[in-house]
């Protein structure tokens, strides 16, 4: 029998999380929650949506789950606010991983982590609670992701990384080895780093401009 879970959310995460749930997962979603200010509706996604501040009282704790599905809004730290909350009601917030991601650092992966396709997670990993980690990552050998972080597709974490708390990394930048990034670091898509950042520090890759060419001056394409 497959466990009841409720999904904190009402935007595309939450459907996302809906649909990796029920598709690859032993949990069947029974239920979203948010709070009730942002309520709209009695249903989302053919499910009944209820109050966060009264979950617990229409799917108590001891009966159900909660899996906790916001982006990286306010650098992470909304998600990090309704997990608290949802831990302090005395629920156990389940991580996804998706079967189609290769995981060889013996599970050590926190509450609440919502890994998508294709991630490799090498030997000696650690990832902590909160965590997403968007398909086709590469995480280096030894390397640390604490809680709260959002990596983006495709970026390359090298060995022995040290990625500091509600940090989010874009696609496709590139992280050298055994660097440590300071706390709520934004790290940019397609951006660089070769030495340690510290906390709060903000790193974007130059944009590709536009050609002062015409694409239909192009005598080949």
């Amino acid at each position: 029998m497959k466990k009841p879970l409720v999904i904190f959310g009402s935007t595309e995460m939450a459907q996302l999380a809906h649909f990796y749930f029920t598709r690859e997962s032993d949990y069947k979603v029974i239920a979203f929650t948010v709070d009730e200010e942002y309520i709209e509706d009695s249903v989302y996604c053919g499910l009944p949506i209820v109050p966060f501040e009264r979950v617990q009282e229409i799917y108590p704790p001891s009966q159900n789950e909660i899996f906790i599905a916001i982006a990286y809004t306010k650098l992470n730290a909304v998600r990090k606010e309704k997990y608290i909350i949802a831990k302090a009601k005395g629920y156990t917030c389940p991580s996804f991983i998706h079967p189609k991601s290769t995981l060889l650092n013996d599970w050590q992966i926190g509450e609440n982590c919502f890994i998508f396709e294709d991630n490799t997670i090498q030997p000696f990993v650690t990832i902590g609670n909160n965590v997403t980690l968007w398909s086709g990552n590469h995480v280096g050998h030894h390397s640390v992701i604490k809680d709260h972080c959002f990596i983006a597709s495709h970026a390359v974490i090298s060995g022995g990384v040290e990625i500091g708390e509600q940090c989010f990394i874009g696609v496709n930048a590139t992280l050298r080895d055994h660097i440590k990034i300071g706390d709520r670091c934004v790290i940019g898509a397609g951006a660089l780093l070769l030495a340690d950042a510290e906390p709060e520090g903000v790193y974007i890759g130059t944009a590709t401009e536009r050609s002062k060419i015409s694409s239909t001056k192009l005598k080949k394409i």
